[in-house]
């Protein structure tokens, strides 16, 4: 998020600027020094010292994670600054700083890629009918969209379960919470059978139209 990413950067920053730069290779016993002054005195050059020498790993994670480098300097930025505010939080007892920090790292990396998720599933709904069209003849309309005869025939190579969703969501026009309801399965299950669905069916009309 551009917006969190600008709030966060002057920490960053303003903290780098003040720090030595620590060691290639610091053991856990410094780090975790580094994050109880943190926690205990908001020392700022520990706090930079940490952000220096977990970047390169988050940003790695970032980018194998979401294949997109602005991400992946969201979730430095993200994971770092809830370090800040979080570090009071950390016990040497529990575990190494490494532990914890990449904890935190996860949870947002987590939290990212559901509201990843959410944008698809926005636009999920919308995503049948330009398949129902790209079959569309100048012989005729397509009458109910997806009653077509030939679209059924797509729907019928999906997997049972996958089918099933389809046809509640779009035959019945069921919301997902309630066909969620009606299959007694969880809302999650239902989503990602949808999108597995819609990923099919584009793949069979591409193969018959491109």
């Amino acid at each position: 998020m551009v917006s969190t990413e600008n709030r966060n950067s002057h920490l960053s920053m303003s903290t780098t600027k003040q720090s030595q730069t620590p060691p290639a290779e610091v053991d856990g016993k410094t780090l975790s020094s580094w994050l109880i002054s943190v926690a205990q005195e908001r020392d700022r050059r520990a706090f930079a010292n940490l952000f220096k020498w977990f970047s390169p790993k988050i940003i790695g994670f970032g980018r194998k994670q979401f294949n997109n480098p602005v991400m992946a300097n969201e979730l430095l930025q993200e994971t770092m600054t809830n370090v800040w505010r979080k570090a009071h939080l950390y016990n040497v007892e529990k575990g190494a700083a490494t532990t914890w920090i990449y904890t935190v790292m996860r949870n947002i990396s987590f939290d990212m890629l559901r509201k990843i998720q959410s944008n698809q599933e926005d636009t999920i709904s919308e995503e049948i009918w330009p398949l129902a069209e790209a079959q569309n003849s100048d012989d005729h309309m397509f009458a109910d969209h997806l009653m077509d005869k030939q679209l059924a025939q797509y729907l019928n190579k999906l997997p049972e379960n996958q089918k099933q969703v389809v046809h509640g969501v779009y035959f019945q026009e069921l919301s997902q919470e309630q066909l969620s309801k009606q299959l007694n399965i969880p809302l999650g299950t239902v989503k990602s059978r949808l999108r597995l669905a819609l990923t099919k069916l584009k793949q069979h009309i591409g193969a018959d139209y491109d």
